[in-house]
Order: C-alpha cells, then sequence, then structure tokens
C-alpha cells in the first residue's frame, strides 16, 4: 500500500484516524494541520462526541498512536512537499479541498493523487465521485487521480436510493435532512456568511442548503430528486429521511423487506444497516454505517415511499473515507 497523509486534522481528519486504525484500513505516514501537535494530539485523545483513546502521545514532530508514530507537519505557511515525505496518497479534512485546482496543488508537490472528504464543487473538480457499496468498483488507478467522495448526506442517501432504484425504481423525489451542528456555525449569535446560519447553532433549529442531491446527479444523471437540511441542537447524529414516487407500487410491509435484505445481502452490507425498533439519534453516535433505515418510520402510502435513514455524520462518513482511501492506495 502506498503511503497517506491525512491533509487537515479536525473534526473528519481526527475521526478518519480512528476508523482506519479500527477498521485495520490503513496507517497514515503524516498528518498536517495549522496547530500544534500536542494541541491536536490532546484532541485526539479526548474527544466530546466518542471518549477517550488511550495510548495517544506527541512530540513537536510526530504523533504517536498505541506506539505507532505518524510524521506531523505544520502547513499553516506553505504546502507540504508530498515527493520528499513520500506520500502517494493525500486525503484532504480540509473542508476547503474541493476544486480541481485545490487537489492539483497536492498532485504538483507530489502527490501521486487526491480524495476529496468533501463534495467536489462541481463534477469536472473531480476526476469521479466514488462511494463504497455504490460504485467504488469503477475506480480506475490511471484515470482517476483525484476523486470525492461526496459528503455524509450523500453517503446516507446514496444507498437509500441505490437500493429503490433496483427495487421500485424512482420517478421523483424531495428528502430532507436533520442535521448536526458543525463547526461552519456560531456558537453565538452574530453576523455570519449565512444569515440563517447567523443564530446560536446550539440553540436553533437552522434550515440550509444540501449539496447531497447535487453529489448523487454526479452518479446517476437522470435522478430526479431535490433537498434541503435542518441543523438541529446536538453534537453529532442525523436523520434524513427521502420521499419518493416509486416506478411500481409496494406495500409497506414490502419496501421494509426491501431494506432488510439489503442490509443483509449484497454490495452494502456494513454499509447500509436498518433498525427494527424505535430508536433516538443518541443510538447512532459513533455507529459505522453510512445508512441505517428506522423500519418503523419507512412506509408506502397512496403510491409513495418515506424512507428515513439515521446516519452519525462524523464515524459513518469516516469510516467510508478510509475504506476509500486503502482502495486508491493500494
Amino acid at each position: 500500500m502506498g503511503n497517506i497523509a491525512i491533509y487537515g486534522f479536525g473534526r473528519i481528519g481526527r475521526q478518519l484516524l480512528r476508523s482506519a486504525v479500527a477498521g485495520d484500513h490503513f496507517f497514515p505516514t503524516v498528518v498536517c494541520d495549522i496547530a500544534e501537535a500536542g494541541q491536536l494530539a490532546a484532541l485526539l485523545e479526548v474527544d466530546t462526541n466518542y471518549g477517550r483513546w488511550a495510548g495517544i502521545t506527541s512530540t513537536a514532530d510526530s504523533i504517536s498512536v498505541q506506539g505507532r508514530s505518524i510524521a506531523y507537519v505544520n502547513s499553516k505557511e506553505t504546502l507540504p512537499d508530498w515527493k520528499a515525505l513520500g506520500v502517494d496518497l493525500v486525503i484532504d479534512c480540509t473542508g476547503r479541498g474541493t476544486t480541481r485546482e485545490a487537489a492539483e496543488r497536492h498532485i504538483a508537490n507530489g502527490a501521486s493523487r487526491v480524495l476529496m472528504s468533501g463534495p467536489s464543487a462541481t463534477l469536472d473538480d473531480c476526476d469521479a465521485v466514488l462511494l463504497p457499496g455504490i460504485n467504488l468498483e469503477n475506480y480506475d488507478a490511471d484515470a482517476h487521480k483525484i476523486v470525492s467522495m461526496g459528503s455524509c448526506t450523500t453517503n446516507a442517501l446514496a444507498a437509500v436510493v441505490k437500493v429503490l432504484l433496483e427495487t421500485t425504481g424512482i420517478k421523483h423525489g424531495l428528502f430532507s435532512t436533520v442535521h448536526a451542528y458543525t463547526n461552519t456555525q456560531s456558537l453565538t449569535d452574530q453576523p455570519m456568511k449565512s444569515r440563517r446560519d447567523s443564530w446560536a447553532a446550539a440553540e436553533n433549529i437552522i434550515p440550509s442548503s444540501s449539496g447531497a442531491a447535487k453529489a448523487l446527479g454526479f452518479i446517476w444523471p437522470d435522478l430526479k430528486i431535490t433537498g434541503k437540511a435542518y441543523r438541529v441542537p446536538v453534537r453529532t447524529g442525523s436523520i434524513v429521511e427521502l420521499n419518493a414516487v416509486p416506478e411500481r407500487e409496494v406495500s409497506t410491509e414490502e419496501l421494509r423487506d426491501i431494506f432488510r435484505t439489503a442490509a443483509t445481502t449484497g454490495s452494502l452490507v456494513d454499509i447500509l444497516d436498518v433498525f427494527e425498533d424505535e430508536w433516538a439519534s443518541s443510538r447512532v453516535v459513533g455507529d459505522p454505517h453510512s445508512s441505517i433505515v428506522d423500519l418503523p418510520l419507512t412506509q408506502s402510502f397512496n403510491g409513495t415511499v418515506s424512507v428515513a435513514a439515521w446516519y452519525d455524520n462524523e464515524a459513518g462518513f469516516s469510516m467510508r473515507l478510509a475504506e476509500t482511501a486503502a482502495v486508491l492506495a493500494s
């Protein structure tokens, strides 16, 4: 396997490292950020959402995980020389590396390929949008140097969409995601770039746009789905509801059986799961699945299907990111 660097060690970057080690997908050669290594190591060791990870130590230029050392490079002033560091794959977890221009800077500095941890701005900003369980088998090492994985909501919806497309078809649909707040929002009321984001994230339900529909369109160009998001005061754990008109009529029980089958057989095993019982968002915190269909909330009515799927917007997405990185680096 080629050497992997995590560029950006924020919420997703740190959870990616946890997921990569827990799933034995890879161990990074380099981690980069703009803070001091000791501060980042402390945040890695004790996480508000996921608890303590024992065995984390650091020096000025390294972070160690249970005795295994990772080189740390402070990238505040300049982009690292990936060639000198022996890095093949850069996983850009800054949240800003979603354009071809940003990705090509990594390649110009010696990386062989780049994995975006967010939805590419346009389809032209990457060589492919690839998701585990959905279309990762289409990866072409020669043609795909810049790969996007969409967002956490993209991955949650994609599993549901794939199942419906293969069993009932979709004429058109509308989704809403009720999403945990993120650090793009503010803790207090203050002017922000987005007017709605100007109110305190931990005290308000804040409507927002969602790029998941556009990202799904990169995978299924003929898909007729759009949607929106509501940011709510939970630290992680989200739910998306897709209301769609299927190509054929389906009963509620058949619809639920379709998702039971998809969770246990086929390409979505370990990516899609189902809940038979009634749960709240705390149930999915730390769950590595991309999409967990809530069967009691999933129903068919008057020619329309409604599918609700939970997801830990950090842990689930980071596990898919780790799996994709392992494929790209191999």
